[in-house]
């Protein structure tokens, strides 16, 4: 689905530049739920915006379903954290539900029902017709979350979106995008700072380095679905990939983009050669 490679990236010239990206490399397979991780201001959401065509890298190259991403791709959706600038104060929920599906050359009926079976599918649908404002903010990020379903994309970027809610909510938020991306058999990049989300959320996490970015490593993740907030984190599998993926962000173990990735077996217990 999705190919980054030798990604790079510089912010200005000269002795004030900042080099964010340093020679990414990722690989996301279809249906595939990534994590992605790092130190704050590593380059995530660089490499996020990069891959949507939002920013054009210095360097690399990305390919969706093998085509050069020259632009922005128009089967994508981006969730950002900031919900609040991302919807429109002025239309409704529905209405904002709606509005992408212009690009797709739906006619307003059309576009009218997919909006509401997207807010159906958030648990939204009573709130069709409020605005933004009158939402709280865990409402207005599944707000949303339904626009971004509603245009079926075949990639769906995630930028740190839960990263302005509070604890309560992000646990049903984190629940409702592992929900959605089952139904869906949707491809899934979601960029996070927090460890523990990237564990219970991803089928594979990848670390960035420091930037300029690399990848650090990364960790399939074999935890058993469903996943649960309690019993999927009291899981000794659970601990110890949190430990893992916690050692590679602080630079704990050597920076090494191809060493083995750590695979951990639905029984609970990480596999290794003693315990196959």
């Amino acid at each position: 689905m999705l190919d980054v490679v030798n990604l790079s990236h510089t912010y200005g010239r000269g002795p004030n530049s900042h080099h964010a990206l340093g020679g990414v490399d990722l690989r996301v397979a279809e249906g595939e739920l990534v994590c992605v991780v790092g130190p704050s201001g590593c380059g995530k959401s660089t490499l996020l915006r990069s891959i949507a065509g939002l920013i054009t890298p210095t360097g690399g190259q990305i390919r969706i379903r093998d085509t050069a991403v020259t632009g922005t791709p128009g089967d994508l959706a981006v969730v950002f954290q900031d919900y609040s600038r991302s919807l429109f104060p002025w239309m409704s929920v529905s209405e904002n539900v709606a509005l992408p599906l212009r690009r797709r050359g739906l006619d307003r009926a059309a576009r009218r029902a997919a909006a509401a079976e997207a807010l159906e599918e958030v648990g939204l649908s009573a709130a069709a017709s409020k605005y933004p404002w009158e939402l709280s903010g865990g409402m207005q990020q599944r707000v949303a979350i339904a626009r971004a379903l509603a245009y079926r994309p075949s990639l769906l970027l995630m930028d740190e979106p839960f990263g302005s809610v509070d604890a309560q909510t992000r646990e049903d938020l984190e629940d409702l995008v592992l929900k959605v991306r089952e139904h869906h058999r949707m491809t899934v990049l979601l960029i996070t700072h927090d460890i523990d989300e990237s564990v219970y959320l991803g089928d594979r996490v990848v670390v960035l380095t420091r930037s300029p970015a690399r990848v650090a490593g990364q960790l399939t993740v074999g935890l058993p679905f469903p996943r649960d907030q309690i019993a999927t984190r009291e899981l000794p599998a659970f601990v110890h990939l949190r430990a893992e993926v916690g050692r590679l962000v602080r630079g704990k173990d050597k920076p090494d983009a191809e060493r083995r990735p750590t695979t951990v077996g639905t029984g609970g217990e990480p596999d290794s050669p003693d315990n196959p």
